[in-house]
């Protein structure tokens, strides 16, 4: 999971979070529920709680994606300042800098997978540099749908995936604008087998166990919020070398460009559009080889040498706590396979409920429910859908 799903999802959890230092006995005994309400309409709100809470926090974390089945865990969340302090600390554009956070969790699905890890984000020097980065362990049991054709869509191939994930990220700022430079680092020492006897025909680089890619990012990020977005907009332009000079077992590249708008058509309507293109190039592991990702297609469903999307999504605050989502968008997997024409376009839609669980953080939460001509599902969404 993300550093920023687990601090969105630590903005829900109040429930499960461990008292200020400075409670006394009585405190506890009587604790005042009056901060998890909000004065000017009464209704349940945690901007109060959250804005004031730091130190450890305790998250619950739940699992919905089809492709590992549901399931969850726990993570304990570190907030070095409030996000009352962090809101009084702006950068160098005058947005207000993200909380320096750090967590470890632990997470498990009714199909085996199974995860735990440590990871943090934090600014330095007025926010002129940022660090993201993490360190788990995995055993993942997912579904191989081939590549290239060894199989079609109507058949699948279980597989295992077990070891350590590493993701190092340093950000530089450019000037006093919102446009980054990143220097990331990703590694993985993965043991893998294909649950099958049949031969699939795969070369041997394609069970590759140890991937060391290095390479930059240009990222850009207008949003006026990093939980539920209204206006504004974040993309970057990824490029990821593997090489066995730093470590990798074979050669081979991978590429993303995405961008995420928003645009508030009315005062209580926002509209979202989605673009998100992912390719691959070289001696590529079959599990490293992009897939659609969008509600409704399980992870790893439609995969391919390339990948491409385009999704739209509307949210509509019905009244100025509750919201209604709707979302449509459609993708194309091609290279190994198919050319771009002759690929199938696979289409997921759907739609949910959303409520202003934080308002003075502009933090919304919601349960949606997505389908395509492959599976459907429920998702619980912590902010913004799109990672």
């Amino acid at each position: 999971m993300a550093l920023r799903s687990i601090l969105a999802l630590s903005l829900a959890a109040f429930c499960m979070a461990a008292p200020p230092a400075q409670a006394d006995l009585s405190d506890l005994l009587h604790p005042d529920t009056s901060v998890f309400f909000d004065p000017q309409d009464g209704q349940f709100d945690l901007s109060q709680w959250l804005l004031d809470r730091k130190g450890f926090l305790p998250v619950p974390i739940v699992i919905t994606e089809p492709a590992v089945g549901v399931g969850g865990g726990m993570a304990a969340v570190f907030f070095r300042q409030s996000l009352a302090e962090t809101g009084l600390r702006k950068g160098p554009s005058g947005e207000n800098v993200p909380p320096d956070m750090f967590a470890v969790a632990a997470a498990a699905t009714s199909n085996g997978t199974k995860f735990g890890g440590v990871g943090g984000i934090a600014s330095f020097a007025d926010d002129y540099w940022r660090y993201r980065g993490g360190i788990g362990n995995v055993s993942a049991n997912l579904d191989f749908y081939g590549l290239g054709g060894p199989l079609d869509g109507a058949f699948k191939v279980g597989y295992n995936l077990e070891g350590w994930i590493s993701m190092q990220q340093v950000l530089r700022r450019i000037g006093t604008t919102n446009w980054w430079i990143t220097g990331r680092w990703i590694y993985m020492d993965l043991s893998n087998s294909l649950h099958t006897n049949l031969n699939l025909d795969l070369p041997t680089f394609a069970f590759a166990q140890r991937n060391s890619g290095i390479g930059p990012t240009l990222e850009y990020d207008s949003r006026d919020n990093i939980f539920t977005p209204n206006r504004g907009w974040n993309g970057s332009v990824d490029a990821t070398f593997y090489d066995p000079a730093w470590g990798s077992t074979h050669t081979f590249q991978a590429y993303r460009a995405h961008a995420f708008m928003y645009w508030p058509v009315a005062d209580n309507v926002v509209i979202g559009g989605r673009i998100d293109g992912r390719t691959a190039r070289g001696d590529v592991p079959f599990y490293m080889y992009p897939f659609i990702d969008m509600r409704g297609i399980p992870a790893a469903r439609v995969q391919d040498e390339n990948t491409a999307l385009v999704e739209a999504e509307v949210r509509w605050n019905v009244t100025p706590r509750w919201g209604l989502v709707g979302f449509v968008g459609a993708g194309r997997a091609w290279g190994l396979r198919d050319t771009f024409s002759q690929a199938p376009t696979a289409v997921a839609s759907g739609g949910g409920f959303r409520y202003l669980i934080a308002s003075r953080l502009g933090l919304w939460v919601g349960v949606d429910y997505g389908h395509s001509q492959y599976d459907h599902a429920f998702y619980l969404e912590v902010g913004n859908a799109w990672r």
